[in-house]
């Protein structure tokens, strides 16, 4: 029955996501009135509990099964932008017999460990499974009164959430004990208009947000952090990559080298962390840039970026909203704790955030602690919450699913480790046909990187 089903939307507080997030809804209920059925449950997760964590799904399990467990079958997942036809749904999640522990939902799994796994499944890592949340994903509510007992005498640890969809799934499979993820070919991230959709009970809308003309080149400035170190190497990269697309653009270093230019900002360089730096650039720009520059846009010296997609993407969002923006993790939200933006993928800040940020006093706790999580501390305490978008990656593009991938207009990838940048800027972020051309070419091919 349709009204054992909860749906869940992974949804966010800023203006922009909550309205997708609401869309969504209205259209699951609007199907389900349609059917004649009774309506099912349809929360969004911004509004189920003020806890931090809430995004991260565990901390909500006992919640779920003492509101739910009782008369439910299915707890299902989705993003804001999983498209959802509820009668395909309802027969697929059919063939499942309830009372059994079922984790169904569309398979990923990785080609080769990876940074973002902790280097999960070394021998093998193709073996685990764990599912795409484009796709939609369903615990049965025998699991969830499970893990919801489990998490009662072993509470989360304060750790890191760095990939949840890889984590949740290690949770399930307890070290082999719990059921592994059972694929379903029904949960589908093909776009509804594709001529391969018929059978799908999901579909996923993987396009590049556009709300609008695309904002401004002057209206974004952008922040490279770099030391003098890298300036032979990384920031060569830039100017034969993403620099021509920035009409504001400052590199920001520990020692002034005119040919770049680079700008000493007084802060002495530290091997990890960069707080100090950070916090100087945040001064920087809201004392020395125009006061008509909306958006700043931080990112090292080794981030490949497009910022023709960045002003596409920013053209969602208010300016006037304290907006934070990027690739959100998490520390200790099992117990607390709080989410930030990882700096790697690039971190977009608002000009009103950087404002709220800076009078509220609250700073580094020594220079060379790590930049963004004191960011992400400080506008927990504020109040005001990180906006997630899966465009910005803290890792290359080998690191991540070709799957998963797939359905993605990337905004942003990071580190130079072991490939070569200028072929993964130019194959997965240039910008215009005649890069994509100089790509192909080149013979680039984004199944090799």
């Amino acid at each position: 029955e349709l009204k054992e089903i909860v749906f869940i939307i992974q949804s966010q507080s800023n203006s922009f996501h909550s309205k997708r997030a609401e869309d969504l809804k209205r259209d699951i209920l609007k199907q389900s009135a349609d059917l004649g059925k009774e309506l099912p449950t349809v929360l969004l997760i911004h509004q189920m509990n003020r806890h931090e964590g809430a995004w991260t799904i565990l901390p909500l399990m006992r919640d779920l099964s003492v509101t739910y467990g009782g008369n439910s079958s299915w707890i299902f997942f989705c993003e804001e932008d999983t498209r959802i036809q509820v009668v395909k749904l309802l027969e697929t999640l059919g063939r499942f017999d309830t009372s059994k522990e079922w984790f169904l939902g569309k398979a990923l799994y990785d080609e080769e460990s990876t940074i973002i796994h902790h280097y999960a499944f070394a021998e093998n890592p193709t073996i685990f499974k764990f599912p795409d949340f484009a796709a939609g994903w369903a615990l049965s509510i025998p699991l969830v009164n499970k893990l919801a007992n489990k998490l009662k005498s072993e509470p989360l640890k304060s750790d890191f959430t760095i990939d949840l969809k890889h984590e949740i799934a290690l949770y399930i499979w307890q070290k082999g004990d719990g059921p592994h993820l059972t694929p379903v070919p029904e949960f589908c991230t093909d776009e509804a208009n594709s001529y391969k959709v018929n059978h799908c009970a999901t579909t996923f809308s993987n396009f590049l947000p556009l709300c609008g003309e695309p904002v401004k080149k002057e209206d974004v400035f952008v922040a490279v952090k770099t030391c003098r170190k890298f300036h032979g190497d990384r920031i060569p990269i830039v100017k034969q990559t993403w620099e021509r697309e920035a009409a504001l653009i400052e590199y920001y270093s520990d020692y002034a080298e005119i040919s770049i230019p680079t700008i000493d900002l007084g802060v002495p360089n530290t091997d990890r962390g960069h707080c100090g730096k950070t916090f100087a650039i945040l001064e920087r720009f809201l004392n020395q840039s125009s006061s008509r520059i909306p958006w700043l846009v931080i990112v090292d010296d080794d981030t490949l970026i497009s910022i023709s997609r960045l002003r596409k993407l920013l053209s969602c969002y208010d300016p006037n909203e304290p907006v934070f923006l990027g690739e959100r993790y998490g520390y200790g939200l099992g117990t607390g704790g709080y989410s930030y933006i990882t700096g790697g993928g690039g971190m977009v800040f608002s000009r009103i955030a950087v404002q709220k940020l800076l009078a509220s006093k609250c700073r580094c706790y020594s220079m060379d602690a790590p930049d963004d999580m004191v960011l992400g501390m400080c506008f927990s305490g504020l109040g005001i919450p990180i906006t997630h978008s899966p465009l910005f990656h803290q890792a290359r593009p080998m690191d991540y699913p070709k799957d998963y991938l797939s359905h993605q207009i990337p905004v942003s990838f990071h580190k130079h480790w072991n490939i070569d940048p200028v072929k993964v800027y130019f194959t997965w972020l240039a910008p215009n046909t005649e890069d994509s051309l100089h790509a192909k070419k080149a013979g680039y091919n984004r199944e090799d990187l």
